[in-house]
């Protein structure tokens, strides 16, 4: 079995199946029994923000690492057993998790642990960037150079790939959240208007961008609390205003990028410069970020043919090509 326990959203790989579970990373639980989640994924996530008193609804990553250990391990739980349509597996899976490629020591094992309390027999941690490439289909095996670089919801890894290992690799805890949240705070300051994640969420995706395109959409209604009045409010925003809002976490990523290639070997970067730079992850799909990238650093970019898939593909094609992939493991503990 092959996770990518991302940030904003986890998908499960299951050998001989393909991708069977793509859902928020989200929780839903009492507050006087957290021990038994209400609802998971989807169902949780539609409950952020909207909830009683009584009923919490979480994310339990940020920045790509656990930051509620329990809550994580409950909705793995309910994930693995989705994945297995409903029942508990009857033998306890090998599970390949991908993990981002900044994390310490503890937060690695904070991830073995989680995966073994919910039921894996041996837990594989390989690099996120690795695992996107695996998936997008870049010859990670050659002797030649590949660039990933893989925008989640916590975390934006850069990389460079040759013969299965990582020769330089970068990690920074600015993607779409920070996206998200440079939303929200623009919204605040310019239109007095109080917006929550998902609305934050709803504008990225209809109307951001990173790059001025031609087929903009020109306007978008948004609906919040009013600061000064206190009541709700409707007001309309542009694209170009959201992309000026989102232009600091944006330059943080493209920064990330260049000093990348600024560290590569004279061999490597003439590769790259051949192939060009792969953009993965839920952050890929931004409109205008490979020109962007592209723009800023004068090397083609692509975005994969299934950016938001690529490192839960990646961790299933290790799995299938267990013997030939072997060496991109970061971590292995066996549970018996």
């Amino acid at each position: 079995m092959g996770i990518d326990l991302g940030t904003a959203n986890t998908l499960v790989y299951v050998s001989g199946k393909g991708v069977v579970l793509e859902e928020p990373s989200v929780v839903a639980m009492h507050k006087d029994n957290p021990n038994e989640p209400l609802a998971c994924g989807l169902e949780a996530k539609k409950m952020l923000g909207r909830t009683p008193d009584n009923v919490i609804a979480i994310r339990p990553l940020r920045d790509g690492v656990i930051a509620d250990f329990d809550a994580t391990e409950q909705m793995l739980q309910h994930f693995i057993r989705r994945a297995h349509d409903g029942r508990s597996p009857l033998i306890r899976p090998r599970m390949v998790i991908g993990i981002p490629s900044g994390v310490t020591g503890v937060e690695r094992r904070a991830v073995e642990e989680a995966a073994k309390e919910a039921g894996a027999s041996e837990v594989f941690l390989i690099d996120e960037p690795v695992a996107a490439a695996i998936g997008a289909g870049l010859p990670v095996s050659e002797p030649t150079g590949n660039m990933i670089v893989d925008i989640g919801g916590g975390t934006t890894e850069v990389a460079v790939l040759s013969l299965q290992g990582t020769v330089l690799s970068e990690s920074v805890r600015v993607a779409g959240d920070e996206l998200n949240d440079s939303i929200m705070l623009y919204m605040k300051k310019v239109h007095n208007l109080v917006i929550g994640e998902r609305t934050a969420e709803d504008i990225k995706i209809q109307l951001g961008s990173a790059y001025p395109t031609e087929d903009e959409e020109p306007l978008m209604e948004v609906r919040g609390l009013h600061l000064l009045s206190g009541l709700p409010r409707t007001v309309t925003i542009k694209a170009p205003e959201i992309r000026e809002s989102m232009s600091e976490p944006l330059s943080v990523i493209v920064e990330a990028v260049k000093r990348t290639l600024e560290r590569t070997p004279p061999e490597l970067a003439a590769d790259i410069i051949d192939r060009g730079i792969m953009l993965a992850g839920g952050g890929a799909l931004l409109k205008g970020i490979d020109t962007l990238i592209s723009h800023e650093t004068g090397i083609v970019t692509h975005i994969a043919s299934d950016a938001l898939s690529c490192v839960v593909l990646g961790t299933g094609r290790v799995l299938e090509n267990f013997n030939n992939l072997g060496r991109v493991f970061k971590g292995h503990s066996r549970y018996e």
